[in-house]
């Protein structure tokens, strides 16, 4: 079979398996490149490791300079009858066949985060076949539905604003069309839950689970991830639902912290730039600020992927030879600090001002974003021979 894209609105319905072993192996020679993680952590867990800045983790901790052995969990699926499965299945795998040529540890644990039953296993496993002893976990699970422990009752997210509604530009990445949408007010509900799906309140679960079980080494450190931005996205994400579980987040890295210390480690949250990743394509009303910002940090050589920023961000802040992780007055470490330049954001004021449904296309780097949409599922990934056949019998054969 000739596998071509298929989108819908901003979700890709499919994915291109060689295409993910590219993105994999380009990804893996990048941080052998660059300057390498120094005394950096040897066993890994991370929450959400398929996509995104945790995909982007879990490569540049064992191929970066650090030589991790690591376990990825991710809720994905493989090829059935229903079509081809997701970019996300295939990243498992062909992550760990690499990072078994080197010699490394790189278990994949598919399956339901949240669920008791994925954590006794992922324990289990620590304990068995891992060293018995983690010395980094990493939450970067991105998901819009998470079940009460208790009650088993589904907690949905809600991209909304908290206050008035915001009406503003969006990409439709199917059409190549902008469109104008009003993003609507939470109710208090809905407020609540976001922060129960999209907060630390996880995080805190799974690091007392991992405590309880006596699995966390000496030193032991944790990181999540967030994002804060401009003041010209202030309205969608900082000051709407999505601001709301990040600022919960953040006071969970800082009682992380607090409990970690007794055994000598640390908790953190990273801020990160403004990225096209399967989570971010969703924010309405934010593709018009990420068009700008690529155009003009690209023109300056800032821009950054997630695996630009992962690399950074563990070779210079988390790793090397400081006493301490670098943070601002809140104790966040800032890998956001060049898209925040205020250089940086004077332009993309600018641009932003002049993008329009006729000309968003010229004016910002939609040819970039769109790029980095496709690739994150595959496709248009330079190298790669599209017209030619996959045997999808070999392909049910691959297990994570």
């Amino acid at each position: 079979m000739i596998i071509k894209p298929v989108v819908k609105g901003v979700v890709a319905r499919n994915a291109h398996p060689t295409g993910c072993r590219q993105a994999i192996i380009n990804q893996i020679d990048y941080v052998k490149a660059e300057k390498p993680i120094v005394n950096g952590a040897k066993k890994v867990l991370i929450l959400g490791a398929s996509s995104g800045f945790g995909l982007a983790s879990r490569i540049s901790l064992a191929f970066g300079g650090a030589a991790a052995d690591t376990i990825g969990v991710s809720f994905e699926r493989g090829p059935s009858e229903k079509g081809i499965g997701t970019a996300g299945w295939y990243n498992n795998i062909f992550f760990r066949e690499e990072a078994e040529k080197q010699g490394l540890i790189a278990k994949n644990f598919v399956g339901d985060a949240f669920s008791p039953q994925t954590r006794e296993q992922v324990i289990d496993y620590i304990k068995s076949e891992f060293g018995g002893k983690l010395d980094l976990v990493i939450y970067s699970l991105a998901t819009g539905v998470r079940p009460d422990p208790v009650t088993g009752e589904l907690w949905r997210s809600s991209i909304k604003t908290i206050g008035e509604p915001v009406t503003g530009p969006t990409i439709n990445i199917e059409t190549d069309t902008m469109e104008q949408m009003t993003v609507g007010t939470a109710t208090d509900e809905e407020i609540d839950a976001t922060e129960k799906v999209m907060g630390g309140d996880d995080w805190a679960s799974w690091i007392e689970i991992l405590s309880e079980a006596d699995v966390l080494d000496k030193g032991c450190k944790t990181l999540a991830y967030s994002y804060i931005g401009a003041k010209s996205t202030y309205p969608i994400y900082h000051q709407g639902t999505l601001g709301r579980a990040k600022t919960h987040l953040h006071a969970t890295g800082d009682m992380l912290n607090h409990k970690l210390a007794k055994i000598g480690g640390t908790a953190h949250v990273s801020v990160c730039k403004a990225l096209v990743t399967k989570a971010s394509v969703y924010i309405p009303a934010f593709s018009p600020y990420i068009l700008a910002l690529y155009k003009v940090m690209k023109e300056k050589g800032l821009h950054e992927g997630c695996i630009e920023q992962m690399q950074r961000l563990f070779a210079q802040r988390v790793y090397g030879d400081k006493s301490a992780i670098p943070v601002d007055n809140q104790r966040l470490i800032r890998i956001d600090d060049w898209e925040l330049d205020a250089g940086v954001q004077n332009e993309v004021d600018k641009l932003i001002a002049k993008i329009a449904p006729d000309n968003f296309a010229l004016i910002g780097d939609y040819q970039g974003y769109k790029t980095d949409f496709m690739q994150l599922n595959g496709f248009d990934l330079p190298g790669v021979d599209y017209q030619a056949r996959v045997d999808f019998d070999s392909l049910c054969q691959l297990q994570p």
